[in-house]
């Protein structure tokens, strides 16, 4: 064999190396890579609109507890004054009838630990 040929024991052959130059249409060719971005840009539009719907639900969520953060501020500037509020009072005897529903779902939680809890 000839040394010009030979490489690291394996025999090199003559011509081009890779694949072969594609025949394909080159129209085609084009029209498969227009495919290809749209495909793409389908998925982007997709993908924005699941962050979008994302940042919008943790943005509720910000908002409910900011307002639940509010109300204990509230609760604990009337016990530094003395005063029990009424949802507390309510809470410590168990009367779930004098609670007023501000949506918060932290009441609700406490009020069934509380009631499992004495039972």
């Amino acid at each position: 064999m000839d040394d010009s040929k030979m490489m690291a024991g394996k025999v090199k052959k003559p011509g081009k190396r890779g694949r072969k130059p594609a025949k394909i249409d080159l129209k085609a060719k084009l029209e498969r890579s227009r495919q290809s971005a749209r495909e793409c840009r389908a998925r982007k539009k997709l993908r924005y609109q699941y962050l979008e719907e994302l940042v919008s639900s943790k943005e509720r969520a910000i908002c409910a507890l900011r307002e639940e953060l509010e109300m204990y501020k509230q609760w604990c500037s009337a016990m530094d004054q003395g005063k029990i509020p009424s949802e507390i009072k309510a809470l410590l005897t168990g009367d779930d009838q004098k609670i007023p529903q501000n949506g918060s779902g932290t009441k609700a939680s406490k009020n069934s630990k509380n009631n499992s809890n004495s039972g």
